[in-house]
């Protein structure tokens, strides 16, 4: 065989041998950064004292079916099926920080747990990479129910309402477990960003956010088009007629 039919073969050695290379040296730096970052013992031990400054119940209601659906169709649709960590989310995130695209999003429901506990407020390289690090971690030692958990009890839905308890009887005067289909999607189209889609102030980003969360669930199947159409039937401010009302968790 001539010299031009070995040198695909020695150019797809050297890349296979370069991909190799660049494993291994993630996989060590992976492992330094478990080293380095704390243990996740001790989230409910973290989850409880937020709650406490927020004067919010710790641990709240169950949390129920539509909104767990919600929030994962929404935020996290491979929740339960991953390892902390969406791989191909962190790879994109990666490959944009090094191309200085800044941050893609992808980040999973661990790693939003982590950043609410361990890290909040923060959101550079080193902070998002420790997030990394202890969704791995929270996902080592915690249930995935008992994540979800975690997850609905601290995180903030605007209008001084941590908590999914105190959101639901804050914007619909109903306890967690009574919440329609609408009214869940509504509360999960607000953490990502509780001010600026704000229903009593902001309705109109508001029923955008509740119309993409619907979407959502007809894309992971919990939802047909047809619940999907009579769910968006409903007038937000027929969703919101109970705001400002409290009611029992």
């Amino acid at each position: 065989m001539g010299s031009s039919g070995r040198r695909p073969r020695r150019l797809a050695r050297r890349a296979l041998v370069s991909v190799g290379a660049l494993l291994a040296a993630g996989v060590v730096a992976f492992g330094g950064l478990l080293l380095v970052t704390p243990s996740a013992g001790n989230a409910e031990s973290l989850a409880r004292a937020q709650d406490r400054a927020e004067h919010a119940a710790f641990p709240g209601p169950p949390v129920p079916a539509r909104f767990a659906a919600s929030i994962e169709a929404t935020e996290d649709h491979r929740f339960g099926h991953e390892p902390g960590i969406d791989p191909f989310a962190v790879a994109r995130v990666g490959a944009s920080w090094l191309t200085g695209g800044g941050d893609q999003g992808g980040a999973t429901l661990y790693q939003q747990l982590a950043k609410l506990l361990y890290t909040p407020g923060q959101s550079g390289l080193g902070d998002e990479l420790e997030q990394v690090s202890l969704a791995v971690k929270l996902y080592m030692t915690y249930s995935s129910q008992q994540i979800l958990q975690m997850y609905s009890d601290v995180v903030y839905f605007g209008n001084g309402d941590y908590g999914l308890a105190a959101a639901s009887c804050g914007y619909f005067g109903l306890p967690p477990s009574r919440m329609s289909w609408p009214q869940a999607a509504l509360l999960a189209g607000l953490v990502q960003a509780p001010s600026a889609d704000d229903p009593l102030r902001y309705p109109a980003q508001a029923r955008l956010r509740e119309e993409h969360v619907i979407g959502r669930l007809v894309a992971t199947g919990a939802l047909s088009r047809r619940q999907a159409s009579a769910a968006l039937a409903e007038p937000l401010a027929t969703l919101v007629a109970g705001a400002g009302r409290r009611c029992a968790a």
